[in-house]
C-alpha cells in the first residue's frame, strides 16, 4: 500500500504547472526563474533553459528577491 501512495505522489502534477512547462524560464528583461518561484507562472515571454545554471551563463540573472 505505501508503494501505490509513494508512486501517486511521484507522477502527481503540480498545480499551476502544465507538462511542457520548461524548468527554467528567462524573462525578456532577463531574469532567470525557476519552477515555483515568485513570478515564473506569470513570465509568457521567456527562452527555456533546463537548468539554473544554463540560463545564467546566457548572460540571465537571478531575480532580486
Amino acid at each position: 500500500m505505501k508503494r501505490i501512495i509513494v508512486a501517486l505522489l511521484l507522477v502527481a502534477p503540480i498545480p499551476g504547472l502544465a507538462a511542457d512547462d520548461p524548468p527554467v524560464k528567462k524573462s525578456s528583461t532577463g531574469i532567470c526563474h525557476a519552477q515555483g518561484s515568485s513570478y515564473y507562472a506569470q513570465t509568457k515571454k521567456f527562452e527555456a533553459f533546463k537548468t539554473m545554471d544554463d540560463c545564467l551563463k546566457s548572460g540571465g540573472r537571478l531575480p532580486k528577491k
